[in-house]
């Protein structure tokens, strides 16, 4: 068991939309990343995935227009196969919890595709 300090993990997190991860249960991923400007369309077709702002803001945008915007505090599932784009507009931490073999970047492949996540360090 390892604890983990949200201050100290992104703190050692350099690169904006490179999500660490910060621990495994029952199959899901617990990942930090630090987000700025904007992020690729993407979809996960079998996982919901849900995003948890502990510092600044997020807006998901989704095709239809009916966008979301979360504080620090606030959180939002995003259905399986749902198309979304996560904007920071400031900078933004977050808290990302998905299957464990969900790519960042779903069913899209990018130069922000991350393969292999690094664990955090505390």
């Amino acid at each position: 068991m390892e604890k983990v300090t949200l201050g100290s993990a992104f703190a050692s997190i350099g690169e904006r939309w490179d999500p660490h991860l910060a621990g495994e249960l029952n199959g899901q991923a617990v990942k930090l990343a630090k987000a700025e400007g904007e992020f690729v369309w993407h979809g996960h077709a079998d996982a919901d995935e849900l995003f948890l702002v502990t510092e600044g803001r997020l807006r998901i945008e989704f095709r239809d227009g009916d966008d979301v915007v979360l504080e620090a505090g606030e959180l939002l599932v995003v259905p399986r196969g749902t198309e979304h784009r996560p904007v920071a507009e400031p900078e933004a931490h977050l808290l990302l919890f998905e299957p464990a073999d969900t790519r960042n970047t779903g069913d899209v492949e990018s130069e922000l595709t991350k393969e292999e996540l690094e664990r955090v360090e505390d």
